[in-house]
Parts: C-alpha cells; structure tokens; sequence
C-alpha cells in the first residue's frame, strides 16, 4: 500500500494543526478572562499554590513518595509564590523570575527520573505485588504537582496588558502620554500575534496570500 500511508500522514498533520490551533485559542481566551479579573487571578493562583503545597505534603506522609524531592516541589512553589508580590506587574530580568523558570525544569527532570527508576525496579519476590504508579497517575501528578502552578503563571503574566507600558517594567504606562501605546500586549498573545504575523508574511512570500484579493 502506497496511498493509504500518505493519507494517514497527512490525517496526522492536519490533527497536530487543529490540535495546535486549539491550544493558542484557549491560551489567548485564557489571557483575555485573567486581563478582565486580575485580583480574582491573583486570589486562585495564591490558593493554587497553598493547595499544592497541601497535597506534596500529603503524598510525601501517606504515600510515601521521597522526602527530599518532596521538599524540593515545596520549596518551588514558594518561590512560585514570590513571584505574585507584585502581580499581575512581571519583569522578566527578575532573579526571581528566571529561578522560577530553572526550577520548573529541574521538577520535571527529576520527578521524571523517579518515575522512571520505579517504572523498571525488579520485584524482590514473584509473590510480590509491585506497587508502581499507572500512567494516568503519574501524568495526573504532573499535570497538578509540577505543571499546573508555573502554567498558569505563564498565562496570567497577560493580565498587565493594560497596566504595564513594556513586557520587563514594572512602571505602568501614563494614560493619554503622547506617543505611547496604552494596549500593550501580554506573553502569550505576543506569542500568538507574531507567529500568525509570522505565518502571514510566508504566505506572502510564497505567493499564496495577497493582503488586497485574500487567498
């Protein structure tokens, strides 16, 4: 079979576009509702944090997961928590900032390499029951434990699209100053505005998309 193949491939591409074309348009929804209610953000990113915290604490007493990756999870999302001292107001060169960005990596290395190292452990007995976490457990972990606090601050830092007059300061803009632009844009629709402008110009390019006929 020859065909088949190739329409299986292109059945693949089309669905990781869709899927990707998805994604941008929550995140910008997203980015929209936390810009409309910036105090109630900041209120459930805070509890978002506390209760994460609350349930690393429990998994490391009742489930017995390691101490000290536990307290490494911990102290991460205090740090996490420091960042919303000055929400949703966000600068990028901030030492604070940029550890929050290291430490969100160093989680997922080494939570992945737990998860790993118990995924193949030999059984001491064939009478044994190994007690490994199942996929759904474990990518549930996470999606809560790992991912869920920085994601969510990565979206929010689009909440300062009215108050913050660049991306790295922390002034807000004057209204009304002329010369300035008041609308400034956050991450994430940074993000999705330049790769559509992005897209739009290789279209251009490439002669399939003229500004003034449309495709």
């Amino acid at each position: 079979m020859w065909i088949l193949p190739l329409i299986g491939y292109m059945g693949m591409a089309l669905g990781f576009g869709f899927l990707t074309l998805a994604i941008a348009s929550g995140l910008y929804y997203l980015s929209e509702l936390v810009e409309e209610h910036t105090v109630i953000a900041k209120r459930l990113l805070t509890r978002l944090i506390y209760l994460v915290i609350g349930l690393q604490i429990l998994l490391c007493i009742i489930d017995g997961l390691p101490f000290t990756l536990s307290l490494l999870s911990i102290v991460s999302h205090v740090v996490y928590l420091g960042n919303m001292r000055r929400f949703p107001v966000v600068k990028l060169s901030d030492p604070l900032f940029i550890i929050s960005c290291v430490l969100v990596l160093f989680n997922h290395y080494v939570w992945f390499s737990h998860f790993s190292t118990a995924a193949v452990a030999p059984m001491t007995s064939i009478y044994d029951k190994p007690d490994v976490p199942t996929f759904t457990e474990i990518a549930s972990y996470f999606g809560i434990c790992v991912w869920l606090v920085p994601f969510s601050l990565f979206v929010s830092l689009s909440a300062g699209d009215n108050v913050l007059p660049t991306m790295g300061s922390e002034e807000p803009t004057t209204p009304g100053a002329p010369g300035v632009n008041n609308k400034r844009q956050g991450m994430i629709k940074v993000v999705v505005d330049t790769v559509r402008e992005w897209i739009g110009e290789l279209a251009q390019l490439a002669g399939w998309w003229r500004p003034e006929r449309g495709f």
